[in-house]
């Protein structure tokens, strides 16, 4: 029996979490652009930081499992 949850959570945490793609913080002309798929390197880096946040959130404090 293999846990799931890491990869599952982190593909699908990896996907939204791009920058660009359904916001992005800070935004290029506002602090919040939504679905513009442009991004700049401090976008990236606040993603970036949202992602790993998230991932030790759900992962190792929430202690998500998903076996199958």
């Amino acid at each position: 029996m293999n846990d799931w949850a890491a990869p599952i959570i982190a593909a699908a945490l990896f996907a939204f979490l791009a920058p660009g793609l359904l916001f992005q913080m800070p935004g290029n002309e506002s602090p919040i652009g939504f679905m513009n798929m442009k991004t700049n390197v401090i976008s990236i880096l606040l993603h970036m930081l949202l992602y790993g946040l998230f991932l030790i959130l759900l992962l190792i404090i929430l202690d998500i499992h998903i076996y199958a």
